[in-house]
C-alpha cells in the first residue's frame, strides 16, 4: 500500500523532537529547527535532505521514486521523493529518519543510537 500524507505526518512526529510547521503554505517538519521533511501543497511527493551528491544515482536507480524540482532544487541538498512509489510505510520511515539524522543536532542524534541503526 503506497504511503500517504498522513503517514508522513505520523512518523515525521514520531521522531525526537520534531516539530510542525507551515511554511510556504505547506507543512514542514523540524527537529532543531531545522526542516527535514516538507510536504508538497498535493500531498502526492515529499521533500527531504540528501547529500547533492547522492541524488543522480538515486534518480537514475529510481526514476519513478525520486526526482528534482527544476530550479528549485539545484543549489540545495534536497531531493523530492513520490509517495506513491514507496513500499509502504516502512520505506517512508527510512527516508525520513535518513533526513531526520542529517538535520538533526549531533547531541540528539547520540541520544537516539536506534535511530542510527534504523538507517543502515
Amino acid at each position: 500500500m503506497a504511503a500517504t500524507a498522513q503517514d508522513v505526518r505520523l512518523i515525521a512526529l514520531s521522531l525526537p523532537d520534531s516539530t510542525e510547521k507551515i511554511a510556504w503554505g505547506m507543512p514542514t517538519f523540524r527537529v532543531g529547527g531545522k526542516i527535514f521533511v516538507s510536504l508538497a501543497d498535493d500531498d502526492t511527493s515529499i521533500g527531504v535532505k540528501c547529500p547533492k551528491e547522492d541524488r543522480a544515482e538515486l534518480i537514475a536507480a529510481e526514476p519513478e521514486k525520486f526526482f528534482l524540482r527544476a530550479g528549485h532544487d539545484d543549489n540545495y541538498a534536497w531531493i523530492r521523493v513520490r509517495l506513491a512509489a514507496l513500499q509502504g510505510a516502512g520505506e517512508l520511515r527510512s527516508i525520513l529518519i535518513d533526513s531526520w539524522l542529517q538535520a538533526a543536532p549531533k547531541r540528539l542524534i547520540a541520544a537516539h543510537p536506534e535511530l542510527t541503526d534504523a538507517t543502515g
